[in-house]
């Protein structure tokens, strides 16, 4: 049984075929059944330059859902911090928090949020990948700025996202709540976060570590319905092993006919079995033992299946088989 709360990340999947108004007005209805359901909070992803994923601003579709809503904490999942300014994100942030008090979290993380060079280009006026320090300073600036510049009352909850070691150590350095992206590089989770746990400093923003796992969730009735739900994905992911940005994302259907190489295969199987598929009984077990393994303090969950109902339906199933108290913090 779960015992920490459950949040959701909101990659905004454009369907093959659809257009992007369409996957909006999906945010929307998403957005407002997760509030209906109980979640903690809600954050959108930052990504530009896909077929597959809306280049959907967080912070737009943060104020948007708010506006909709009244209880569900809202924000961004992350907002890539190389690629804006840090008084624009101080100030976006710091007046959603502002309209919205105590329902607004500013996630930063580090990555383009592109596969495509040229694109990471322009996001960042031509200049090339930032360095650890670049990013450090960032991330520093936009603090000093919600504090010192904003100061249009309550402020925004800040969050560090991560992947890596070197992350969860700015993390720790900075005194804020990491989110780990589990979904993306799961080998790294433990060895991150114990880093994070050794080294972590105390600050205005967070009195002790706070680790909120991102894990890929897939649930329905059966264990053969949940792997059919994951098929578009896995296709997407293949594209991603070979390095390629560009594939759409294919209806259930025409990912039931798609071939994997035995290496694709392979590392989709490896995959797999570190996040949460299957019926709810598997589900809930996967995610109790992740709570176990790592410590978590929350999780989120991230569910890139291709209709809405489904994915719907994938949420209303986990949170039927979870015990999801109120976070200690709040």
């Amino acid at each position: 049984m779960i015992t920490v709360p459950l949040s959701a990340l909101e990659v905004a999947m454009v369907q093959a075929g659809a257009r992007a108004a369409d996957t909006l007005r999906d945010t929307t209805e998403f957005a407002l059944r997760l509030e209906d359901l109980g979640y903690l909070r809600l954050w959108y992803a930052e990504h530009h330059h896909s077929p597959a994923i809306g280049a959907f601003p967080p912070v737009v579709l943060t104020a948007h859902a708010a506006a909709l809503t009244s209880s569900i904490r809202l924000g961004s999942g992350g907002v890539l911090a190389p690629n804006h300014a840090p008084i624009m994100l101080a100030e976006q942030f710091g007046t959603l928090s502002a309209l919205h008090a105590g329902r607004i979290d500013l996630g930063m993380g580090r990555g383009p949020g592109t596969f495509d060079d040229s694109t990471a280009r322009a996001l960042r006026r031509g200049a090339g990948p930032t360095t650890d320090a670049e990013y450090r300073d960032d991330v520093s600036s936009t603090l000093g700025f919600l504090v010192d510049e904003v100061a249009l009352g309550p402020l925004p909850e800040p969050w560090l996202l991560s992947s890596s070691t070197a992350g969860a150590a700015l993390a720790a350095e900075l005194g804020l709540p990491i989110a780990f992206a589990h979904h993306i590089r799961p080998d790294n989770t433990l060895a991150a976060l114990s880093h994070y746990r050794e080294r972590f400093s105390p600050s205005r923003w967070c009195e002790r570590p706070r680790v909120l796992i991102c894990v890929e969730t897939v649930c329905a009735e059966t264990e053969e319905e949940a792997a059919r739900l994951a098929g578009p994905m896995d296709v997407v992911k293949a594209g991603l092993l070979k390095g390629r940005g560009d594939i759409p994302f294919p209806t259930p259907e025409e990912a039931a006919t798609h071939s994997f190489t035995a290496e694709e295969a392979q590392a989709l199987t490896a995959f797999r079995a570190q996040q949460a598929h299957g019926s709810p009984e598997t589900v809930a077990k996967h995610l109790t033992d992740l709570v176990d393994l790592t410590g978590a303090d929350e999780l989120m969950l991230v569910t890139p299946i291709y209709a809405l109902a489904d994915r719907l339906r994938s949420y209303e199933l986990v949170r039927q088989h979870v015990m999801m108290p109120t976070a200690s913090w709040q």
